[in-house]
């Protein structure tokens, strides 16, 4: 369940992220709304992890971090942002952060 949560707050962390930058494309307020509902619905469902058990710098690492290579991932789809050879090393030792800081938690 722990898991589950961790994932909700990361995926809509990452949709509240998209929704700032269709904000900035499209000049609507309804994006910003979206962002702010996404990003405190985030929050919340990260305050629930922490509640469950799980250790603050593993579960807010892997929080941002995976937020972070998925925002760059479903940049490069959505908004044909480039995604270049440096940028996917980038997202690999990203992964493998967040690999090591659970292996040591």
């Amino acid at each position: 369940m722990i898991w589950f949560l961790l994932f909700l707050a990361t995926a809509i962390e990452v949709s509240g992220t998209l929704c700032l930058r269709m904000s900035a494309v499209t000049g609507r307020r309804f994006w910003v709304v979206l962002v702010a509902l996404c990003y405190v619905s985030a929050y919340g469902f990260l305050a629930l992890v922490l509640k469950a058990g799980m250790d603050l710098g593993v579960a807010y690492g892997i929080w941002a971090a995976t937020g972070v290579a998925l925002t760059a991932i479903a940049s490069y789809l959505l908004f044909k942002e480039p995604f270049t050879w440096l940028k996917s090393l980038g997202v690999v030792l990203i992964v493998g952060g967040v690999l090591l800081v659970e292996a040591g938690a």
